[in-house]
């Protein structure tokens, strides 16, 4: 098989090509480079740059490394930016995702690996979300997830296109320092920020209806997410014509409050955390029921909270020098 990882240069998308390589996988990298980093993509691995809304070059690189297998990752991630840009959103998410199938179905692929996201689910009021779970994104981005999941579900039905949407929830550590995620948007990142800026972390409302009164989340090793994308092709390779909507976490939940606990235990900082106000649409608890990837494929999730923490800092201190003086 050779795969063509979409976004293979970005933070997910590296790990996920280094994951499929070391197990014995060929690959290719197709990367417009707006956010990815030429430099993450292993030498012998081919790098095309291009966007998945240029069918003809997306064609090429199917035909010219004669792909078997497709790993979508590339699109735009931003919640917050995704509400100002829905447009934008749309055309990069959708759009592109469809030229894109439409090129796999013409050169005969036939499989291909969707990268979704829990943002799908919106506000669950669950105590664990299951695939079943109804969707309700509350964002722009959630929704060109969930309208992502329906075009390659209906193309493969219509096609016999073997399709898995994978449902990631919150992804934070790193392989290697050179791997870390570069990006500020997630917590793990905000907070080395402030501790390195000697500001105290910040915490969006205390008052929710969990233990101690900070929002929960399931969080997962980006070690984790790429070894269930190598589960997950080598399964479509195996079934022509299976169609799988899988979580991707652990299973278990970490409070805000928890999380910085770790970040300030791992960091060696120990700046108390303040209370502001809460943001708009975030709710108490998304916790992922990852039962379905472990029952049907026999993923499950290795590492913990502290060891995505703790490999996440040893990438924030390449990247900041200084950061490592607590």
């Amino acid at each position: 098989m050779t795969w063509l990882i979409t976004g293979g240069a970005g933070y997910i998308g590296a790990h996920v090509v280094r994951a499929m390589t070391e197990a014995g996988e060929q690959t290719v990298v197709y990367d417009d480079l707006s956010t990815g980093i030429a430099e993450r993509v292993p030498d012998g691995v081919p790098l095309v740059v291009g966007s998945t809304l240029d069918g003809a070059r997306v064609t090429r690189a199917l035909t010219d490394h004669a792909v078997t297998g497709v790993v979508h990752l590339a699109a735009k991630k931003q919640v917050g930016e995704s509400v100002s840009r829905p447009l934008h959103y749309y055309r990069e998410n959708v759009e592109g995702l469809r030229v894109l199938l439409e090129a796999v179905t013409q050169a005969e692929v036939p499989s291909f690996v969707f990268s979704s996201s829990a943002a799908v689910y919106g506000m669950p009021d669950v105590e664990l979300v299951t695939e079943e779970t109804p969707c309700a994104p509350m964002s722009p981005y959630g929704e060109t997830k969930l309208a992502g999941e329906w075009l390659a579900r209906a193309t493969g039905r219509a096609t016999g296109l073997a399709t898995a949407s994978l449902r990631y929830f919150n992804v934070a550590g790193a392989a290697t320092p050179e791997l870390a995620d570069t990006g500020v948007f997630n917590i793990v990142p905000m907070v080395f920020e402030r501790l390195t800026a000697n500001a105290p972390p910040r915490i969006f409302g205390d008052d929710y209806p969990t233990p101690d009164g900070t929002c929960i989340r399931d969080y997962i090793h980006v070690l984790d997410l790429a070894e269930a994308h190598v589960t997950t092709a080598r399964a479509l390779q195996s079934s022509p014509g299976l169609a799988l909507t899988l979580n991707i976490g652990r299973g278990e939940g970490v409070s805000v409050r928890e999380m910085i606990d770790h970040i300030n235990t791992a960091t060696g900082y120990n700046l108390p955390p303040t209370v502001t106000p809460r943001r708009p649409g975030d709710p108490a608890r998304v916790v992922a029921s990852a039962d379905r990837i472990s029952t049907e494929l026999g993923w499950k999730a290795k590492h913990d909270v502290y060891d995505m923490v703790t490999s996440a800092w040893e990438g924030w201190v390449r990247l900041h020098p200084g950061a490592a003086q607590a």
